[in-house]
């Protein structure tokens, strides 16, 4: 017998197209809530089990539609990261806070919802000691700050925040512009990485592991619900230095050039304790050189038009 069906908001993004096939596998039905921007093509080896709706998260009459029959809610459908929010900061605003609005108003008490926060609230706490839940959010960026706001009305509703590490990796719908990635893709192309603010702290988390951490809140809602979640590995916290000479290292000798200070427009500076969730007996599956080894594979193979940038 098949579990019941979770709705995925921004389900053919690029957390999504490795979360989607993961709670097919588990048992899950799955529908998929998407303005199919950039096409279906993640998506189409499972296209037969999925329920496709499109749909833009701020429209509330489709989400009405949507939700009928739902029993879960994985809401990832936003304006992911700093590059993608600070080129359009109103848009960001509108879907990351204006669309979670929308959906919460949707929602029957009795559907569960999942919502996909971030580290990036927690601004630049600096890596004397490492950020708990309980620590004091102060986003510095327009992704921060959106997905903050957008985190406290879920929490308000007694719904579960993951806040995610730095997601990078390999996944079926690919994105390039999220550091690990970015990094990886340019020491391939120009042989080099100039990186500025190299002491800055990081916490990272390979986008299958992201999805492993949906389907666990999934599974044990209960005993998550109205609580926020580090999500990632205390062995994947590494400074922009650290990883750079990884990256460099394993892309056969790319030379790496350290910038200086007050260069990056970025200024994120945290380490993050994930005991919270360890506690519930997730681990990271993949490691950073595990996930780095296989983008700087896979990277040189793919077309142009498969490198997104949200």
């Amino acid at each position: 017998m098949s579990l019941p069906e979770v709705l995925v908001t921004g389900g053919a993004g690029y957390l999504g197209s490795c979360l989607v096939p993961l709670l097919l596998e588990r048992g899950w039905r799955v529908a998929v809530f998407d303005t199919f921007a950039r096409g279906l093509g993640p998506l189409l080896p499972v296209v037969d089990r999925v329920r496709l709706v499109r749909g833009d998260v701020r429209d509330g009459a489709a989400l009405a539609a949507a939700l009928r029959g739902v029993h879960s809610v994985v809401h990832l459908a936003a304006v992911v990261g700093y590059p993608a929010c600070s080129r359009d900061p109103a848009l960001a605003e509108d879907v990351n806070v204006g669309g979670t609005r929308a959906l919460l108003e949707q929602l029957s008490p009795e559907q569960q919802l999942v919502f996909a926060s971030t580290g990036s609230c927690y601004g630049a706490v600096g890596p004397a000691v490492a950020c708990t839940e309980e620590t004091p959010l102060s986003p510095l960026s327009v992704y921060g700050r959106t997905k903050a706001e957008a985190e406290a009305l879920v929490l308000e509703r007694r719904g579960v925040a993951l806040r995610l590490a730095t997601v990078f990796g390999v996944a079926p719908r690919m994105r390039v512009d999220l550091l690990v990635n970015d990094l990886s893709r340019r020491a391939l192309r120009d042989g080099a990485l100039e990186v500025y603010e190299p002491g800055f702290w990081r916490s990272l988390l390979h986008v299958r592991d992201a999805a492993r951490a949906f389907a666990l809140a999934l599974e044990r809602y209960d005993e998550m619900r109205g609580q926020a979640f580090n999500v990632g590995d205390d062995a994947l916290n590494a400074t922009k230095e650290q990883l750079a000479r990884l990256i460099c290292e394993r892309a056969g000798g790319a030379r790496l050039v350290l910038g200086g200070p007050g260069s990056d427009q970025d200024r994120r500076d945290y380490r993050v304790s994930h005991e919270r969730i360890r506690q519930l007996g997730f681990r990271a599956s993949v490691t950073l050189e595990q996930g780095v080894d296989e983008l700087l594979r896979v990277l040189p193979l793919m077309a142009p038009h498969e490198l997104c940038t949200n």
